[in-house]
């Protein structure tokens, strides 16, 4: 095959050949590498013909992708039936959002008629600019918790959070992870997105809590010891198990409903953890039903509360190529490439997160449904949803296996198709999206986002101009506002140089961090005197609690429709969840809180702290 050939099939098979990198300069793919991505892609082309779902908008002509003309009948979600004609692939706009189902001939199509946009959060918080917390739920402590955070504390912060205004609790990832290897803790690298980590069952939402005993040196640690606490958790709710199942009650009778509604994608995931944890596979399916049934509690109570959106789950952008998805389902995924990002001013080598995703013509051949399926389980028990990378939607850049990140591409997605279907679920769950667009960013990207209704991320450390940061004035009118995440520098942490000697003790940091961290202190302290959330000289270093009570205050006053304050920052901590680009040389995913969730806002600090944000969102 010549170049001029290689590149059209690069093209027609979704790669862009030609893109531009985060310093503005063209580049193109080389032949050798795209050579190994169409080969990792597979050369097979889409069946012609009329796809099982097709996406549309309410109010809106539909135009199925294949010339279809003649009569048809129109089998509406609500049970009505419609006779109609298909004139040159066209039929007449539906004004009820739903999953439609199209008939004529010898086909049936499934049209997906969206909303314009996702709910907001003004629509949700009904132009009240809204606060919440941001949590890692393993750090989360409750007396009975074995050791790792879970639903049940989650559920005593999010009523504690209520007392102070809050709306919203935002979670780190809940996917299913490998019981058989529990110290494999990272959230984003998940076994399944499908399904929930037994970790963060908690036993007492379902159960007499008198029967769940407790661990009590493994919850005092400091650090979590995944592989002891996540033992001795394991142990506990086979126990459950072993003495849940020789009983005939309303509660097993709501277990065998859930394995029914659940499916044979369930079955599959049991029987993946049961090949590689052991035991019999209506045990797994137990573990799933007793997580979600800790976490519908959890929702339950948030709202009860008063919370306006409750829980906040998160979708990972990928799945490990050797968990239960991928072993159950791989024709879904792109099994011989990874997802990473492509070489910037941060990363010259590029990334490989190790991840794989979905293939773009798998989602189109089924229907979207393993999108859908994600998607629904992540609302399944939250009033909001944030997406991992939300720039997935339109493209990812995908590496072939055992190769370097520069020898990648990226390659499109059906954004629009997604889109439509965000905005579909959105309004049948009543829950809002949000999208981490941090990063590299396709030129007009965000403000499609803004037109779909999916709020983006605007983080303090990125909102800044070269020599000063941003008033949150400026910052955006339709984007979640945050101090940080769980990828960067907690505010104390930033303002103590922490970040900078952990890094450089790692051989990580650059060397003239230090430099420019004596210059951005005194900058970032100007626009918080300017915003009138502080006054006079910049403290030192060490002294990082006015600069978090500063800081919080600050981002509290942005217009952004919701404000998310991570709980490190409430309680002026140093040391951040993650740190990128280590492994086991650093306590990724193991720091506990100290405070019970439940009595969090007994701190004097963190009271204070939200009670501040509280008044600046009031503004």
């Amino acid at each position: 095959m010549n170049e001029d050939a290689l590149l059209a099939h690069a093209r027609n098979a979704g790669f862009a050949v030609d893109w531009t990198d985060a310093m503005g300069r063209a580049q193109r793919v080389r032949p050798e590498a795209l050579r190994r991505l169409i080969d990792a892609v597979g050369s097979d082309e889409v069946a012609p013909g009329l796809p099982p779902l097709v996406t549309a908008r309410t109010g809106k002509p539909i135009v199925l992708p294949m010339d279809v003309d003649g009569p048809a009948e129109l089998l509406l979600e609500d049970g009505k039936t419609r006779s109609i004609v298909v004139r040159d692939g066209a039929l007449p706009a539906i004004s009820l959002p739903g999953y439609h189902r199209l008939r004529f001939a010898d086909r049936e199509v499934t049209l997906a008629v969206a909303p314009p946009r996702c709910v907001t959060l003004r629509a949700i918080g009904q132009d009240r600019r809204l606060w919440g917390v941001a949590a890692q739920i393993y750090s989360l402590r409750r007396t009975g918790d074995g050791g790792i955070g879970d639903a049940g504390a989650v559920r005593d912060l999010a009523e504690a959070a209520a007392k102070h205004g809050a709306d919203a609790v935002a979670l780190s990832p809940v996917h299913s992870l490998f019981a058989h290897e529990p110290g494999r803790a990272g959230p984003y690298s998940p076994s399944s997105r499908l399904f929930l980590n037994p970790l963060y069952a908690d036993p007492t939402a379902t159960f007499d809590a008198t029967v769940v005993p407790s661990e009590e040196a493994l919850e005092q640690a400091p650090l979590i010891d995944w592989v002891t606490a996540g033992a001795a958790k394991f142990a506990r709710l086979r126990r459950l198990f072993d003495n849940f199942a020789e009983i005939d009650t309303p509660l097993t009778q709501d277990f065998k409903a859930f394995i029914q509604q659940r499916g044979e994608a369930l079955v599959q995931h049991a029987a993946f953890e049961a090949r590689q944890a052991g035991g019999p596979e209506r045990y797994h399916m137990f573990l799933q039903w007793l997580t979600a049934r800790s976490f519908a509690a959890a929702q339950q109570a948030a709202k009860a509360a008063g919370m306006r959106i409750g829980l906040v789950s998160d979708i990972a952008i990928g799945m490990d190529r050797a968990g239960s998805h991928a072993w159950a389902r791989a024709s879904d995924l792109l099994m011989d490439l990874s997802v990473g990002a492509p070489p910037d001013i941060f990363n010259p080598n590029g990334q490989d997160w190790g991840l794989t995703a979905f293939s773009p013509r798998a989602l189109v051949a089924r229907g979207f449904e393993p999108f859908l399926a994600t998607l629904r389980a992540a609302l399944a028990h939250a009033g909001g949803v944030r997406i991992d990378h939300v720039m997935g939607l339109m493209r990812l850049w995908l590496i072939p296996q055992g190769q370097p990140a520069t020898e990648g591409a990226y390659l499109a997605y059906p954004l629009e198709d997604l889109l439509a279907l965000l905005a579909l679920e959105s309004h049948r769950h009543g829950a809002v999206v949000i999208g981490e667009d941090l990063g590299t960013v396709p030129p007009g990207f965000r403000n499609r986002l803004r037109r779909a209704g999916i709020a983006g991320m605007d983080v303090l450390w990125f909102e800044r101009t070269r020599l000063s940061f941003r008033n949150p004035s400026r910052w955006r009118g339709d984007a979640v506002a945050m101090t940080t995440t769980h990828d960067l520098p907690t505010v104390a942490g930033w303002w103590s140089g922490e970040d900078i000697r952990t890094r450089r003790a790692l051989r990580l940091a650059g060397a003239t961090e230090e430099q420019e961290r004596e210059r951005d202190r005194p900058r970032l302290w100007r626009a918080f005197t300017s915003a009138g959330v502080a006054d006079g000289e910049p403290p030192p270093a060490e002294q990082s609690e006015p600069a978090v009570d500063a800081a919080l205050g600050f981002v509290a006053q942005s217009p952004a429709p919701l404000m998310l304050a991570p709980v490190e920052d409430l309680l002026g901590l140093r040391e951040q969840p993650n740190l990128p680009g280590t492994i086991d040389e650093h306590p990724n995913w193991r720091r506990r809180l100290r405070p019970l969730a439940r009595e969090l806002f007994e701190e004097p600090a963190a009271r204070a702290r939200a009670d501040a944000i509280a008044r600046n969102r009031q503004r």
